[in-house]
């Protein structure tokens, strides 16, 4: 069976050849013929007999046009692999779907154009998307030894050109490319290009797939390395986070563990705001971000299990308006504030101290702030800045320069700190939990 497909596939190649022979010669015979009756005919010649030196003169020639003939297919079964009526031709139009926008691809087409060989006289067009060129044709197999008696060089030696056109279309575009020489179309009757503009089309073609597969190449690298910058992302805000939340754990439980023995109902209560922080914390994945909302919520938990430890010494004030809880926010970010303002301001003041949490818009902004009349900053309490460390650090991912934090003095003791982030309402599909 394979052997009679290629068996066929040759027949048709050997049909195509004399068929493309056989009108080439059909062609300068008919105009040799011509030629010679016009001579014959003229007063010069007309009582000479020259038919003889005419018959021989035709002969000539048409063995030497059969000889580029044949020179001309083989070349192009060299270039094409294959023989037909569109490789043997010496115009080549090609048609190739890009899948970029017109403007990119009018470039992708002009650097391939450029970096033809022989390339010269190029007129670039972008308002209408078209490119011109004229190049010189190469003589493969050098000059003719018969010099101007080889009939290919009657016409001169002409370049080819080519004619390539952007079309384009909804997300991608298409490239239209005519590659022919620089003569009329009635010249492909009496002369070949042996190939040099099936040579052309496909060197254009494979230049455009070449650039088309390093985009993307190069698009795949940068979204791999993209998501690897992601996940690395992701693994640094997961470690941030871990960092923070786990010691209250701990405590809270050892706190609760220690009044199950001394105080029973206090205990009590304090699981219940455990519990109550838990619920607006475990539905969140580490790198989801969560509402103000929510962090309110489990901050006003975190408060409540604070009092239960000390007492009458903590008092909170909340200034928060109601447009402002499903505007995003990272979790564990304000608890973190009021864990700093707890620890370094109110725990180490002798009579305690109050906490305000207030949030403002500013612009396409919201600041949130947490604020403490405690000890302020001074050496004894200074921490080891982990905290506000890893707070800067989660802003910086998460929002780049979109969002920072500010620790100042708070008049006339305290210290305020207020974060600042882009007025972005959650997206992550979760609902504000009620009180």
């Amino acid at each position: 069976m394979l052997r009679s497909v290629l068996f066929s596939h040759r027949r048709s190649d050997v049909i195509k050849s004399l068929l493309f022979v056989f009108r080439l010669v059909v062609a300068w015979f008919l105009a040799l013929l011509f030629a010679a009756l016009l001579i014959t005919n003229s007063a010069p010649f007309r009582h000479h007999d020259t038919g003889g030196m005419a018959v021989l003169l035709v002969a000539l020639t048409l063995l030497l046009v059969i000889t580029s003939a044949v020179s001309h297919m083989r070349r192009v079964r060299l270039i094409a692999e294959h023989m037909d009526t569109d490789t043997l031709g010496n115009r080549q139009r090609r048609r190739v779907e890009v899948p970029f926008e017109a403007d990119e691809t009018f470039d992708l087409l002009d650097a391939a154009i450029r970096e033809l060989p022989r390339t010269e006289d190029i007129e670039s067009a972008r308002d209408s998307l078209q490119i011109r060129a004229k190049v010189e044709r190469p003589l493969p197999y050098g000059r003719s030894p018969l010099g101007r008696l080889d009939p290919s060089t009657w016409f001169g030696h002409l370049r080819n050109q080519i004619y390539a056109t952007v079309t384009p279309g909804d997300g991608a575009s298409s490239v239209t490319l005519i590659c022919e020489p620089e003569a009329a179309a009635w010249s492909d009757w009496f002369r070949v290009d042996e190939g040099t503009n099936l040579e052309n089309a496909e060197a254009i073609t494979r230049a455009i797939s070449r650039r088309i597969a390093e985009k993307r190449r190069d698009e795949a690298s940068r979204a791999k390395q993209s998501e690897s910058e992601k996940e690395r992302t992701v693994a640094r805000l997961n470690l941030l986070h871990a960092q923070v939340e786990p010691h209250f754990l701990y405590n809270t439980l050892a706190s609760a563990q220690y009044l199950a023995r001394t105080d029973p109902p206090r205990a009590d209560q304090m699981l219940g705001h455990l519990i109550h922080y838990l619920r607006h914390s475990l539905p969140l994945t580490e790198d989801a971000l969560s509402t103000l909302g929510d962090e309110l919520e489990r901050t006003r938990a975190y408060l409540e299990i604070m009092k239960l430890r000390m007492g009458q010494r903590l008092a909170l004030q909340i200034d928060v308006p109601d447009d402002l809880r499903p505007i995003s926010l990272p979790p564990m970010m304000l608890q973190t504030l009021v864990e700093n303002a707890i620890k370094h301001g109110l725990e180490p003041k002798p009579g305690g101290g109050t906490v305000w949490i207030l949030a403002r818009r500013d612009d396409g902004a919201v600041a949130v702030t947490v604020a403490d009349d405690g000890v302020g900053f001074s050496t004894a309490t200074a921490g080891t800045g982990i905290g506000l460390k890893n707070v800067r650090e989660r802003l910086r991912l998460i929002y780049g320069t979109d969002a920072s934090l500010s620790v100042v003095s708070n008049a006339p003791e305290g210290v305020a700190s207020t974060i600042t982030v882009p007025a972005r309402v959650a997206d992550n599909g979760r609902t504000e939990a009620s009180p």
